[in-house]
């Protein structure tokens, strides 16, 4: 038993739409061939908390089966980056071989992937050495805070497979920390897939509605920008070309910035 656990790769399914969401169970269902899945997810929905490291407690355990299978599952009273914490340092057995995060309803795409619990739950993953992916499936605005199981998620999952069985196979991909992966809503099998770089535009805006006690925040929209034509941009390959948008991800901050400009400013 323990020789087959070692060479089974064990791999945590985290989200941040919340445990019951349709989506990691999508997920669940299309890695399980894989390897040994252990699912751990927030409790609650957490949409937007990006990495904020916030709740906590125990982790409880909750039943989770797959088509009759049993799968070890845990809810914490936590953000996404906790749970990653959790499943790390608490609730896996022996070392992760890939953290998985998603599927998530609506797509991760453009400078505002740091808001997501989504890809910064693959982040923080990526910050404890465990290779990590984020999968998200292109939705309306009106879906993102929900678990409409009327979405299908089935291909956005086959996708997500597809990927993780390279991550699990050929290893990390060297020079990124995280693989952000994107798919269109009418994506098939035979959809093409593109490496795309995270657009510098903010492809979500706030929006604003008076009250009687003055304007709120009270949501987002989407920002139909239409200065961002490069064709190798995660939200071009979404939004236009309704292809697969496969972004390299470093935690690596620090801008390149040149010498030359560096006296410039400097002096």
């Amino acid at each position: 038993m323990t020789n087959r656990k070692l060479q089974n790769p064990l791999i945590v399914l985290v989200n941040d739409d919340g445990i019951q969401s349709p989506g990691i169970r999508a997920m669940a269902r299309a890695v399980m061939p894989l390897g040994e899945v252990l699912i751990v997810a927030p409790r609650e929905q957490q949409t937007s908390m990006g990495r904020a490291f916030r709740g906590g407690g125990v982790a409880a355990p909750v039943h989770y089966e797959i088509d009759g299978t049993p799968v070890r599952a845990f809810a914490v009273d936590g953000s996404p980056a906790v749970a990653v914490r959790y499943a790390a340092l608490l609730l896996a057995d022996r070392p992760p071989t890939l953290f998985v995060s998603g599927i998530n309803y609506g797509e991760n795409i453009g400078n505002g992937v740091t808001i997501s619990g989504t890809v910064c739950a693959a982040i923080e993953a990526a910050s404890m050495g465990y290779p990590a992916l984020a999968v998200s499936l292109a939705l309306h605005t009106a879906l993102h805070y929900s678990h409409d199981d009327s979405v299908d998620f089935s291909m956005a999952a086959e996708w997500g497979k597809r990927f993780a069985r390279r991550m699990l196979t050929r290893g990390k991909l060297h020079g990124a920390d995280v693989v952000n992966v994107n798919v269109p809503q009418a994506a098939t099998r035979k959809t093409p897939w593109r490496w795309t770089r995270i657009s510098n535009q903010n492809f979500y805006r706030s929006t604003i509605t008076e009250t009687p006690h003055g304007p709120v925040i009270d949501g987002y929209e989407l920002n139909l920008v239409k200065g961002d034509h490069d064709k190798n941009s995660d939200v071009r390959a979404i939004l236009i070309d309704h292809v697969v948008s496969v972004s390299p991800i470093t935690m690596n901050l620090t801008a390149r910035v040149s010498k030359s400009e560096k006296m410039r400013w400097g002096k």
